[in-house]
């Protein structure tokens, strides 16, 4: 069995980009929140469509693990049809370890749609209710574990037990929607276990049920869960970490130019994070280069082609403007 050094798991997906413009939708900011419009029964006509195989969380993470020089796979699931061939062909092209994919026959792999407008999106998503298991993959250094589908609540507890049977194993955990939604107390095992847990603002207020918009108190209620490290993401105003014993706020990359598409920016971030603190890193190290894959997916479409090599991201911090620090709070 080949030893890896990062290894991922959780649903993939092929996203379906449908690139729309006016006059055939609009964003209704009367109501509080932007909504995406467009006529009922009419037909819409978009710009153009881009299809990105293999992404999500998990699969987005084990791609940018590669790039970095790790040597990465991925734990998931796809069906027999064209999309899951066409996965299992983009993660041999980016040299992520496939052998631990499950192809399950007569199922349909994950496909979304992203209706892109501007500079964001909405995504329609949908997720096969595959049976869930994990393989052996031995005892890599780390293991990536993200977002899966509403019929998982069992394979968390096989996940828990394979980590539990194998101390040596850091864990970094991105919750997805679902596993938001399961609730703390359901996979408190999950965050007693792990090294690094990453999410946005707003997950962070819904986990610990709370209202607190005090990044530095989040993050220590975070920490009371179990986890070592904790990362919270704010979007554009940059992110925040913590070792419980100090915090840090790290600024975004200044962008080169405005962003043309946000899908992945997330992902890129707490990916290469985790990346670089399993390469050796230091925390704040880390913490330095993470912004720097956000800032270069959302110049692409989708959550991959953007991604950076290590020496790019080297190039970057070379030319960073000198307040390009995490700033101890």
């Amino acid at each position: 069995m080949k030893q890896y050094d990062f290894i991922a798991i959780g649903d993939t997906v092929t996203d379906a980009f449908i690139r729309l413009e006016n006059p055939s939708a609009h964003l209704d900011i009367d109501k509080g929140a932007k909504e995406i419009c467009m006529r009922f029964a009419d037909k819409i006509p978009y710009k153009d469509v881009t299809v990105v195989p293999a992404v999500g969380n998990s699969a987005n993470a084990a791609v940018a693990a590669s790039r970095l020089d790790l040597k990465s796979a991925l734990v998931s699931n796809i069906g027999d049809d064209y999309f899951g061939k066409e996965c299992l062909d983009a993660l041999k092209k980016e040299n992520v370890g496939a052998e631990f994919m499950k192809m399950h026959a007569g199922a349909k792999t994950n496909y979304h749609y992203v209706l892109w407008y501007e500079d964001d999106r909405t995504i329609l998503i949908k997720h096969e209710s595959y049976p869930y298991s994990l393989p052996d993959f031995d005892d890599p250094k780390w293991v990536y574990f993200s977002s899966l589908g509403g019929n998982s609540e069992e394979f968390h507890k096989t996940v828990e037990n394979y980590l539990m049977a194998h101390p040596d194993i850091k864990l970094a955990f991105q919750p997805g929607t679902f596993q938001i939604k399961m609730g703390k107390e359901k996979i408190a095992k999950i965050y007693q276990r792990t090294e690094v847990f990453i999410c946005n603002k707003e997950e962070a207020q819904i986990i610990l049920e709370a209202k607190e918009k005090d990044l530095k108190k989040l993050m220590a209620g975070l920490h009371q869960l179990g986890p070592k490290i904790v990362v919270v993401t704010d979007g554009p105003a940059g992110a925040y970490a913590s070792d419980i014993a100090s915090a840090w706020f790290m600024p975004p990359y200044p962008d080169p130019k405005p962003p043309f598409e946000r899908t992945g920016a997330g992902d890129a971030f707490s990916s290469t994070l985790v990346a670089y603190l399993a390469k050796g890193m230091s925390l704040t190290d880390s913490l330095k280069r993470a912004p720097i894959n956000s800032m270069s997916v959302v110049q692409y479409v989708g959550a991959r082609e953007g991604l950076l090599s290590a020496d790019q991201i080297e190039d970057y911090i070379k030319k960073a403007p000198p307040d390009y620090e995490p700033k101890k709070i």
